[in-house]
C-alpha cells in the first residue's frame, strides 16, 4: 500500500507561490491518478488539481492558470506548483493516489490513499 506524505505548506503573502510536494512510499505512484484536495476551515472539501496515470491533467476552476500538478517517477513525488496565490487559497492541502476510473478524476469518493495534509495560509 502506497503512503503518502506531503510537505512544503506554510505561510506566503498574497501574489506569491508555494511548490507543495508529495512523496510515496510503499509503492510507485506511477500506477496512480495523483491528486490534490484542500479543505478550508467550515468549508467542504475541494478539488484543486489532478494527474493522471496516463498523463492529463484537470484542474479546478479557480486553481487554472495558476497552478500546476507534476509528478517525478523516478523520486516517487507529485507537486503542486501554486502561483499568484491569493487569501482564499487559504486551507489543509492533501495529496491523495487513486486507482479509480478516470470519469471520477475530479472526486474524493474513489481515492485509494491519503496524505496527512499541509497547511497553506497565505496573508493579504
Amino acid at each position: 500500500q502506497v503512503q503518502l506524505v506531503e510537505s512544503g505548506g506554510g505561510l506566503v503573502q498574497a501574489g506569491g507561490s508555494l511548490r507543495l510536494s508529495c512523496a510515496a512510499s510503499g509503492g510507485s505512484i506511477e500506477f496512480y491518478h495523483m491528486k490534490w484536495f484542500r479543505q478550508a476551515p467550515g468549508k467542504e472539501r475541494e478539488f484543486v488539481a489532478a494527474h493522471s496515470s496516463q498523463g492529463g491533467y484537470y484542474y479546478g476552476d479557480s486553481m487554472l492558470g495558476r497552478f500546476d500538478i507534476s509528478r517525478d517517477i523516478p523520486k516517487n513525488t507529485a507537486y503542486l506548483e501554486m502561483n499568484s496565490l491569493k487569501p482564499e487559497d487559504t486551507a489543509l492541502y492533501y495529496c491523495a493516489a487513486d486507482a479509480g476510473p478516470i470519469r471520477n478524476i475530479r472526486d474524493a469518493e474513489t481515492v485509494a490513499v491519503w496524505g496527512q495534509g499541509t497547511q497553506v495560509t497565505v496573508s493579504s
